[in-house]
Order: C-alpha cells, then structure tokens, then sequence
C-alpha cells in the first residue's frame, strides 16, 4: 500500500474517533441541561412500544400528540357542510 493509502485510512480512523467522542460528549453534556422540575413528556411515561410488524414498533403517533387545530378544522368542516 502506499504511503497516500495509510494517510487515507489515518485520516478516516480520526474522523471516526472524533465523531464518536462527539457524540459521547453531547450524550454526557444532555444531563446538565435537564431541570430539576422536568416532567417526562406523556409519551415517556407509556412505556416500550410492543413490536407488532415486521419492520419494527406500530407507532400511535394520535395518541401521544393532539392537534392543535382540531377545533377549528371541526368548525370549518360544520360550515362547509362535510
């Protein structure tokens, strides 16, 4: 292999290991970010999702987010007669 080869190989191994620690870092840093009078978002609190098909967890995303339009979309619905 030659020396341009090696250079290549060091350069991706660094850029690995320098991402890796970036991420460790953020991972770690999130804790100091984190109020003391946080509350778990409802989602948090429902536990692990059941894997039902075969490509992974059946997300319900309508049962964790309301829509914050719905009443008005449920009046415009009324006038327009649907």
């Amino acid at each position: 292999m030659q020396t341009t080869g090696y250079y290549v190989i060091a350069g991706v191994a660094v850029g690995v290991l320098a991402l890796a620690g970036i991420v460790a870092y953020g991972t770690a840093n999130q804790l100091n970010y984190v109020q003391e009078d946080s509350v778990l978002a409802e989602a948090a609190t429902q536990g692990v999702l059941p894997k039902t098909g075969m490509l992974g967890a059946d997300l319900n995303k309508e049962q964790w987010h309301e829509d914050p339009f719905g009443d008005i979309a449920a009046e415009v619905r009324a006038q327009n007669g649907k």
